[in-house]
């Protein structure tokens, strides 16, 4: 019966192609702009969390401050310092902690040739490169056997090593530090990070904690570096490395002036927070136009059931039930939605496959790369949205007027001029 129902409902499309068609016109545009706009702020939402995630995914940074309270005879001013006992201490105390290091960071002009860049010299030890994501493009990261044996090596920004070597390879030339001379071992491709202390990663040099102590005097380190052992784990991470420092350089845990930390976990909700509601939002203004284009479907079924009024008394006089007749103009309604919802989401893909990259962060990086651009995609996610939209907007469209022509009475209707 179904069956029957859904081809009448097929002819009685084509008895006004013109107006099928303009009507199918605004549904497929409609379609095309959920989707559109769903690929852009699922592009959005992925660029957004690529740079927030590259500066390290865990990574904690502490700056040593001066006490403000008064602890255990100690007096308040006094400055907090960080040395290689206290991250033994902290490995030691906090078992939140997966891992702290040292960072020593000095601006130092670093040169090659007869080009010159007064950028940040970074002295750290392996276990940095992991936790603040250093990955290498070309070449390696620092090792543990440079930091044992004090190797003048270095480890360059894309940037940097934009400067001093113009495009050319790096891996294996030698560069000048304060004018002494270190071999590169390897460089990154751009980080692209949202988040930067000191210096962007990608204008640093980064070269072993104990070849920098050859340089300068590394004794006390500029910040510590540590990861908890999950990201939910970072703020109890930050109150056991606090309380570390405080039992051993003596002044109250509780004392926040005594070192400073950035964590990135109580920021990530702003990040999610901002990509969401850009998504909710694209999402909604793709959904009103569908739903104006619903909107053309309910008025072409409404006139389709005054056109027709006379037809549904003659089906009610032999035997059509008022489900016949509301089943019918509500299939009409649906295959109008879903055949226009299937030529827009072609064009879709057709619009996402040709337009590819929008332009977003790239020229910001001055990168054609294309890695922090907006790329469109017609995910499952996107379709499957668009799907329940299409479906929701072709029930609604085509139940009112179906419940109008099952509601007419047959001896009215045979009546009706």
């Amino acid at each position: 019966m179904l069956i029957e129902i859904f081809k009448e409902s097929w002819a009685a499309l084509g008895r006004n192609k013109v107006r099928s068609l303009l009507t199918m016109t605004g549904i497929a545009w409609g379609i095309v702009a959920v989707t559109l706009l769903l690929s852009y702020g699922s592009g959005f939402r992925s660029v957004l969390m690529f740079t927030f995630e590259s500066f390290g995914k865990g990574a904690v940074i502490c700056w040593p401050g001066t006490t403000s309270e008064q602890a255990g005879g100690e007096r308040a001013g006094k400055p907090v310092r960080f040395e290689s006992e206290d991250a033994e201490w902290v490995r030691a105390q906090s078992p939140l902690i997966r891992r702290v290091t040292l960072e020593t960071v000095r601006f130092e002009g670093i040169s090659h040739d007869s080009r010159l860049s007064d950028s940040a010299t970074r002295g750290v030890y392996p276990e940095y490169g992991e936790m603040r994501n250093e990955v290498p493009s070309d070449g390696r990261w620092i090792s543990a056997e440079d930091v044992a044996e004090r190797r003048r090596v270095v480890f360059l920004g894309a940037r940097l090593k934009k400067k001093l070597f113009s495009g050319e390879p790096a891996v294996g030339e030698t560069v000048r530090i304060i004018g002494v001379p270190f071999t590169v071992i390897g460089t990154m491709d751009m980080k692209f990070s949202d988040s930067c202390y000191f210096n962007c990663d990608d204008e640093s040099a980064f070269i072993p904690y104990t070849a920098a102590a050859d340089l300068w005097d590394a004794r006390y380190a500029s910040v510590m570096v540590f990861e908890p052992v999950a990201p939910q784990f970072e703020p109890a991470a930050m109150t056991q490395f606090r309380t570390a420092i405080a039992n051993r350089q003596h002044f109250s845990a509780a004392d926040k002036r005594a070192i400073t930390m950035f964590g990135r976990m109580e920021f990530k909700p702003i990040y999610d927070g901002i990509s969401l509601g850009i998504e909710g939002l694209l999402f909604l203004i793709g959904a009103m136009t569908l739903g104006i284009g619903g909107v053309g479907v309910m008025n072409i079924m409404l006139v389709s059931v005054e056109e027709r009024v006379r037809e549904i008394g003659l089906r009610r006089a032999l035997g059509a039930r008022k489900w016949h007749i509301r089943w019918q103009f509500l299939l009409e309604s649906l295959v109008l939605t879903l055949v226009a919802g299937a030529i827009g989401m072609l064009l879709s893909w057709g619009l996402t496959a040709m337009i590819g990259t929008l332009p977003f962060l790239g020229p910001a990086y001055e990168d054609e790369s294309g890695k922090v651009d907006i790329h469109l995609a017609l995910s499952v996610t996107t379709l499957l949205l668009s799907t329940m939209i299409l479906a929701v907007v072709g029930v609604i469209s085509g139940w009112i007027p179906a419940m109008q022509a099952a509601s007419l009475d047959p001896v009215d209707a045979l009546r009706y001029e």
